[in-house]
Parts: structure tokens; sequence; C-alpha cells
């Protein structure tokens, strides 16, 4: 009797061809492309741009059409700092694509062009007033001009690369009066920072604010040189925790250290310190974070979220800095590829940004399935893809030394044997399968019938 055919081995080895085969052949690409080695933008920036533009277009207005943004839980971070997040990441990205663009005389559209749309919406979410519920309810109706460093540094950030990527000068007014204001009332704080919550002071927020405000220096026509200048006091001599490096979180007025530096706020404030206090700052802050921080292990090599010695979980999670894994900061690492670019680190950058492709889980469409899931479903799906792909587009600051290097991590080698060992497994046993089920030939022996005769 022939043997039923293998159909769920079948169905599954076919599955794998998408779901496994596809991100390996993705992962291999992503390992050769030159642009993780050194400058450039790496091909995986430019299809996340492609994939996301649309998405994020068509998310950011039913989010604002649907006012959703105004039921969010004060304190629940996902519903209010993130949606404003994805909507920066992606400007500031989609500005690093414009400008490699523009520099390099790149045939086709412009990514500017490309997504218009997106560019628009996201910029529409920026200032849509039901996206300010939360901080309104944090700081009054004064919440633009009453300290609220976090917020009215997002609202920078992501305005001024709007500007910088269509010049059609419609956030020019908002973005002036922001710098202006909040460059003034930092200026005249005692320590140099001010809250970015009630009772709640992250000097990484603020000084990745300050950085900000250079950049919409550049669009605005102005330049703010002294205060620039002015505000390292925030961040050095007594300001500093005990690496050196700028803390966390601290008290105010006291100015006490509530938290020393972390994974998270180093890698990102690390994006910025080279064009705002110059390389020699740059070198040496990344010089004493990659000394504090940073680990090779076996199966994988960055940052750690809490550094070395100080007594911390090697394993936990928190909300802005994701699984701690063997001391490993998720959120630290994903900021530290812009970091390490922006640094001229690729010795680091392509180390991360392996481990990034290996982690992430190319999806047929070009969805990222962990950034994704790492993503808040409802309010910010579009937040780890965003974000990665920003990360990606950093390029290197003008004069920085480049270090070169390094190979391939254990992770990237992980993620290969999974990608290419499953299908490989699946489809042997689904073969295997088959082979057994055909009908098998059967030979018959004739024999001749017995007959007993007389003699």
């Amino acid at each position: 009797m022939p043997r039923k055919l293998p159909w769920f081995r079948l169905l599954f080895a076919l599955l794998t061809l998408p779901f496994f085969l596809w991100p390996g052949l993705l992962l291999v690409r992503d390992l050769r492309d030159p642009a993780l080695r050194g400058a450039g933008i790496p091909q995986r920036a430019r299809e996340l741009h492609a994939s996301l533009s649309p998405r994020i277009a068509t998310w950011a207005r039913a989010r604002i059409a649907a006012r959703r943004a105004e039921a969010a839980a004060l304190h629940d971070v996902p519903t209010t700092e993130w949606p404003m997040f994805t909507a920066v990441f992606y400007l500031m990205a989609t500005e690093s694509l414009v400008v490699d663009w523009e520099s390099h005389g790149r045939r086709g559209p412009s990514p500017a062009v490309e997504g218009a749309a997106a560019v628009a919406a996201a910029r529409a979410l920026l200032v849509d007033p039901s996206h300010h519920s939360w901080v309104r309810r944090h700081w009054g109706d004064d919440y633009l001009h009453d300290r609220n460093v976090f917020f009215r540094g997002l609202i920078i950030a992501g305005l001024a690369s709007y500007e910088r990527i269509t010049r059609d000068g419609t956030a020019l007014p908002v973005l002036r009066d922001q710098v202006e204001t909040l460059s003034a009332a930092l200026d005249a704080s005692p320590l140099g920072v001010l809250e970015d919550y009630p009772r709640e002071t992250y000097p990484i927020d603020v000084l990745a604010t300050i950085a900000f405000m250079q950049r919409a220096d550049a669009v605005l026509g102005t330049d703010h040189p002294a205060f620039f200048a002015r505000s390292r006091r925030g961040f050095t001599g007594p300001m500093a925790d005990d690496l050196g490096l700028v803390p966390f979180r601290m008290d105010l007025p006291s100015g006490a250290h509530v938290q020393p530096s972390r994974g998270i706020g180093t890698s990102w404030i690390l994006t910025f310190v080279p064009d705002l206090y110059g390389l020699d700052t740059a070198r040496d802050w990344y010089g004493r974070y990659e000394r504090g921080f940073y680990q090779r292990r076996g199966w994988a090599e960055g940052f750690r979220e809490y550094a070395r010695g100080r007594d911390a979980d090697e394993y936990s999670f928190e909300i802005d800095a994701g699984p701690v894994v063997a001391g490993f900061g998720t959120a630290a690492n994903a900021f530290g590829i812009a970091a390490a670019r922006r640094n001229g680190r690729f010795d680091h950058a392509y180390a991360l940004a392996a481990e990034l492709a290996a982690a992430s889980w190319t999806l047929p469409g070009g969805t990222l399935l962990f950034p994704r899931l790492a993503s808040h479903a409802a309010d910010a799906p579009y937040l780890g893809e965003a974000a990665s792909m920003f990360f990606l587009t950093v390029q290197p600051a003008p004069g920085v030394a480049i270090v070169q290097g390094g190979g391939v991590p254990g992770l990237a080698y992980i993620g290969l044997a999974l990608f290419f060992g499953v299908p490989l497994l699946a489809w042997r046993s689904a073969l295997r399968a088959m082979r057994n089920a055909k009908p098998r030939a059967t030979t018959a022996t004739a024999t001749a019938p017995q007959h007993a005769h007389a003699l």
C-alpha cells in the first residue's frame, strides 16, 4: 500500500524559504556591505526607508485623526514618548538620505520626494495638539516655554530635519521660538540643566537637546556659539560622574547624581558630541565609555547597560533600556551603532550593525520582525524600524579619525546557522519522507501447481 505524502513536512519546508532562507541571504548581503564597515548608506537603510515611508504616512495620519494620544496615560512611556520618537527618527533618517542623495548626485527621485507623504505626516504628528496632551498635563498650558526639555528637544529635532528636507519654511516660526526660548532658559539656569518632567532631570536629554539646537541653527540661519560653549558646564567637572561621563539622571536643585552614566544614555549623546563639543572631547568621552562599558564575549560584543563594577543586575528589563542580557544593553547597542559611526569607530559599528542585522529577522515585504515586536503595536508600531534606519544612516563626523577592523561577531554566525540550518534540515526531512512515501515495487514468485500422478 502506498504511504501518505508528508504534506505537513513539505509545507514547513516551503515556509522556510521566505521566513528563514530569505533573511539569511539578506544577512549575508548586509555582512558584505561596505557601508557597514565604513562611511556610506547601507542598502538595508535604503530598503527600510522605502518600506516604512508609506506605512508611517498611513499610521501618523490615522493616529492624528483618531485623537488617540489624548487618552494616553500620563506616565506610560510607550503611549506618550514613542510615537513622537518614531516621527523624529524617521525625519532624521530621511534627512541623512537626502543629504547623501544631494552630495553624491544619485540617480532617481530624491528620498524627499519618495517619502513626501510620510515626511508631512511625521511633521503633522509632532505639532498635533493631541500629541501634546501628556506634557500639557505635566506642565500646564505654558508647556512649550516652561522647562519640559525632553519634549521640546524632540520638537526641535524633528522640525529641523523637516525643514532641511523640504525647505518650505512652514516649521520655522515654531522652531525659532523653541530654540530661542529654551537656549535662554538653559543658559540662565544655575547648573546648565533643566527638568524633563516635574522633579525628573536627565542630563543626557539636555545635551541631546542642545545638539538639536545646533542642528536647527543651520536651517534658521542663526548662531549661538556663546551658549553652546557655556553649555559644557552642565556635563563636566562636578556635573560628570565617577567615570568622567554624563550622568543618566540627577536631582535639581541640589545637583546630586541619582543615576550615573548608563549605556542607553551615553550611546545616545555620543552621536552628537563630535559636532557640539569637538572631536577631542568626543574622543575622550568615547574612550571612557569604551573602557567602562564595552565587552566582548564569545557569542556577542557591545556596550553594557551599566558600567563594569557597578552593582547592577546582569539580567533585567527596563522600558527604555529594553532587555539586559549578560550585561549587554539592547538599546545601548542599537543606539551605539549611531555613536560608533559618528565617532569613526567602525570596528564597533560593524559588529553592532551585524548583530542588529542578525537579530532583526527580515520578513518578506521588508518588516524587521524583532524591532517590530519590541515596538508598541497599538501606539508606535514602527519605532524600532525607524530608529534602526536612523542609526544606520549616521555618517562619520567631518575630520574624525576612522578606525576599521573587527570581525563578524558570534551572534551573526548564530543567525547564519539558524537561517540556513533550519531550511536545510526541513528540506532534508521532507525529501526523505517523500522518498519513503513512494510505493515500493513488489515481486511475485510464480509456482507451478503440484499434482499427484499415478504411475
